[in-house]
Parts: C-alpha cells; sequence; structure tokens
C-alpha cells in the first residue's frame, strides 16, 4: 500500500508543510487525523504518532462547528473559510490549552484518485491581533513624538523665563513672598522635567544597527534591579543560550528592560514575588515595517513575567498608549516610549495578563550576517 493510499503526506509535501509557521493537519475520510505539521504538532500540545490515532472529534473541542465543517468538506468536496473559532475549550483526549481563537481554511484535496482528505489550514488570532497592536501602538508613538515637538517649544522656553523672573523678585520678597517663589522654581522645574520626558519621543536614533547581546542586558538589568527597586524579588533565568545577537542599541534596550523590570517588580509584592526572565527563538514570525520592502522576520523573543495580580481589563488595550497608567504618581509615559524604542528596532511589545501572571514579550530581529562580519572586523 503506497503512502497516499494510506493517508500519509508525501515527502515532498511533508518538507513544504512542515517549513510553514502555520498549524495544518489533514484527515482523511475515516474522519482520522492523517497528518499534523510541527506548529499543529506544537498547537496541539501532542505528537504526529497521537494525534494519527485520535478522531477529529477527539482533538477538537466538544462540539465544535469545525466538525461539521469537515464533514461537509469531504462529503461535498466544498471549501469553507471560518473566522474566530474558539479552539481553547478542552477536548476529550487532548489539552487544546486556553485563548486559542483561530481563523481557518477547510478545503478538499485528493493525494492520488479516489484518496480524499480535508486539509486545514489554522491562522491563530493572536497574531493577528498582535499586528493590529502593533500598528496602534506605533500609531500612539507617532502622535505623542508630534505633541511633545510642539510642547517643547512652546512650553519650555517660557518656563526659564518665569523661573528667571520668580528668582529675580526673591531679593526683594518678604519671608512669604520667597516661598512663593521659591514654589514657583520648583514647579517650573516639575514641568520641565515633564517636557524632558516627552522630548525623548522626538529623537530619532540612527545607531540601532549594532550587535547585541540581549542575554548580557538583561543580567545587567537584573543585577541593577537587585540592588535597588527589586530587592524584594527572586529572579529566575530562562534563557536560550544558542540565540544569535539581535540589532539594535544596546543603551536603548537597556532602557526598554529596565522600565519593564521595574514595572514587574512593583506589580509584585510579598515574600513570594517572582519575576522570570526568558528568550527563546520562535521563527515564522514576520512584521511589515515601514521604511522596509519586505516583511522583517522577528524570531528572537524575549519575555518579562511577573506573579503579580495582573494588568485590569479596562486598560490592557490602551496599556502602550500614553498617559495611561494604574499608578497614582505615574505619567503614563513610560510604556509609551518602550514601545517606540522596539518599534524603532523594528520589533514588537505585546502584554499578556492575567491574575498571577503578566508577560511582556518583546520580539526583535536578529543581525544580519553582514553587520555581524562588519562588527568582527572592526573588533579585530
Amino acid at each position: 500500500m503506497s503512502e497516499a493510499t494510506r493517508g500519509n503526506i508525501a515527502p515532498s509535501e511533508k518538507l513544504l508543510l512542515d517549513a510553514l509557521p502555520q498549524p495544518v493537519i489533514s484527515v482523511g475520510e475515516n474522519r482520522h487525523v492523517a497528518y499534523a505539521n510541527f506548529a499543529a504538532q506544537e498547537f496541539f500540545g501532542s505528537s504526529l504518532n497521537l494525534l494519527r490515532r485520535q478522531h477529529i472529534v477527539n482533538v477538537l473541542p466538544f462540539g465544535s462547528p469545525v466538525v461539521s465543517l469537515i464533514e461537509r468538506c469531504l462529503d461535498n468536496n466544498l471549501s469553507f473559510n471560518e473566522y474566530g473559532i474558539d479552539l481553547g475549550a478542552p477536548t476529550r483526549a487532548l489539552g487544546a490549552g486556553s485563548g486559542r481563537m483561530v481563523d481557518l481554511h477547510v478545503t478538499p484535496t485528493e493525494l492520488e484518485p479516489g484518496v480524499r482528505q480535508a486539509l486545514i489550514v489554522l491562522q491563530p488570532r493572536s497574531i493577528a491581533h498582535h499586528i493590529d497592536r502593533q500598528l496602534t501602538h506605533r500609531g500612539a508613538a507617532r502622535s505623542v513624538s508630534a505633541m511633545s515637538a510642539m510642547l517643547a517649544h512652546e512650553i519650555k522656553n517660557p518656563l526659564s523665563g518665569i523661573k528667571g523672573a520668580a528668582q529675580l523678585l526673591e531679593g526683594d520678597a518678604g519671608p512669604d513672598g520667597v516661598e512663593l517663589t521659591r514654589l514657583i522654581c520648583s514647579e517650573t522645574d516639575r514641568i520641565t522635567g515633564l517636557v524632558d520626558q516627552f522630548e525623548q519621543f522626538t529623537e530619532t536614533h540612527s545607531d540601532i544597527d549594532n550587535p547585541v547581546n540581549v542575554h548580557a542586558v538583561l543580567e545587567n538589568v537584573r543585577l541593577l534591579a537587585s540592588n535597588g527597586f527589586g530587592k524584594h524579588v527572586r529572579f529566575i533565568e530562562d534563557y536560550d543560550p544558542s540565540l544569535p545577537q539581535v540589532k539594535g542599541n544596546k543603551d536603548l534596550l537597556t532602557q526598554v528592560f529596565i522600565n519593564l523590570v521595574k514595572n514587574a517588580s512593583e506589580a509584585s509584592s510579598g515574600k513570594k514575588a517572582e519575576i522570570r526572565l526568558t528568550s527563546s527563538f520562535r521563527p515564522g514570525v514576520r512584521l511589515s515595517v515601514p521604511g522596509r520592502a519586505r516583511p522583517v522576520s522577528l524570531p528572537m523573543e524575549f519575555s518579562v513575567i511577573d506573579n503579580g495580580s495582573g494588568v485590569s481589563e479596562d486598560i490592557k488595550t490602551h496599556l502602550f498608549d500614553p498617559f495611561v497608567t494604574t499608578k497614582s504618581s505615574g505619567t503614563g509615559l513610560g510604556l509609551a516610549l518602550v514601545a517606540k524604542i522596539v518599534g524603532d528596532h523594528g520589533g514588537t511589545i505585546e502584554c499578556n495578563s492575567e491574575p498571577g501572571r503578566t508577560e511582556f514579550c518583546v520580539r526583535l530581529p536578529m543581525i544580519d550576517d553582514s553587520v555581524a562580519e562588519t562588527a568582527r572586523g572592526d573588533s579585530k
């Protein structure tokens, strides 16, 4: 009996499907899984050998509409598209995890005449939503950039005149007047400091093409936190030591992770406060970046995970917008600046939060071979 007669994928087709970042499974006329590519095995948390033993109703959530789509596809030789299907409910035999909203395409295919299968291609909604959020974050950063340029010109210059006038008045003022003139000076200094923070958004950093070892950046941030604002936190490092360098600016990336770790340390309290710093290689994620002709691959993933109370639902979708903060004394500019810096690096940042676990995930492009070669030449 041939490979196709048994319902298996031919070797050439298998190589092609395994290279896809989207989960792909095929279902035979007996309604059993015939094949699942690597992405599908990861998505369902099961090996190909285990999946092949399953009837499709045991792989998908109970009562899933996908089962009827597969039935109609096989019986009527029709293709279907469905959007926003929830594959996150518990299954009968396999754990599909939680929060698995997907778009899917079901189409009939024949490996040989008379050997029909249904091919199901899944597109996790989180990726599409993730891309949308990045565009929103960058739009917010651009808005702040324009506003900060205006503020620096229209506010900062008059402030220096106000402070100078108050200092001149202080010499002729009585005790009560001195108190008021010093209040004016301190308030102008405070507003100037706020405008200085805005000016960070107007800066366009051109020096972001250097090779950077993010593990070294994370280690430096951990040491700073452990001896300062994060003394109460237990840090756990879970790195992939095989990761190559990323393309970026070391100082700016340090600023990103200091901000994220500081927020995580403030969100975590008590004796069991914990922050996990992780790195991993995730191929298949690509993003269209303004000014780039081709989508940028973002395989380098770095996460800051805390065990705090989580981000409230009412601000979760606006977390990277300016002036959004949960802190009573916060300005709401920290995460907006983080989003801008990551965007300037051609990367993405997103937050996934639930009570007891909040993760800020930064994805960055790895360094080009030509840049790495130039850096090695300069170091000689």
